[in-house]
């Protein structure tokens, strides 16, 4: 725990002094960002295929200009209710570097805010939530326009859906 503790506090040095651009996007009241090098393109809802045998939270996959995607209900994924769909409701198609190499993952999310340029000193370290809770997935916390918006690794978000499900 030490060793992340360490490693999270470099990166976050790393940071600091460099503009690094986010998409945000909603799930619920809460406001969240990921690294807009990892978003390959943002859709409404498609039909989605449902898969036998998948964790609730993979929503089943939806074929996009014929290559079969996998999507993910980030809801599910991190314990909030789902809801209806609205007109707002979309699929951000990510890349996540995998055990195979590249992988295409549709995350479903309540809507897409804007992409923010922010600097590292208004990135927080994630706060000691215990050692009970992993927060390996989050990258910081980002102070922007006196709200804060969660910073998202999607790699380690989607990680182990890569290595169980799509491997």
């Amino acid at each position: 725990m030490a060793e992340a503790a360490r490693k999270m506090d470099e990166a976050h040095q790393g940071q600091k002094g460099k503009e690094s651009k986010y998409l945000t996007f909603t799930l619920g009241q809460e406001e969240y960002g990921i690294g807009i090098l990892k978003v390959r393109e943002i859709i409404g809802i498609l039909e989605i295929t449902m898969v036998p045998r998948t964790p609730e939270h993979i929503k089943g996959v939806i074929n996009l200009r014929g290559k079969v995607i996998p999507v993910i209900s980030l809801r599910s994924k991190f314990g909030i209710p789902e809801e209806e769909y609205t007109d707002r409701t979309c699929i951000i198609v990510v890349e996540i570097l995998g055990n195979a190499g590249s992988i295409p993952i549709g995350i479903i999310v309540d809507s897409v805010s804007e992409v923010l340029s922010i600097s590292g000193e208004d990135i927080e370290p994630t706060p000691n939530l215990g050692s009970a809770l992993n927060t390996d997935y989050l990258l910081g916390l980002a102070k922007v326009k006196g709200r804060v918006k969660i910073l998202l690794d999607i790699d380690r978000v989607l990680a182990a859906d890569e290595e169980s499900v799509f491997a």
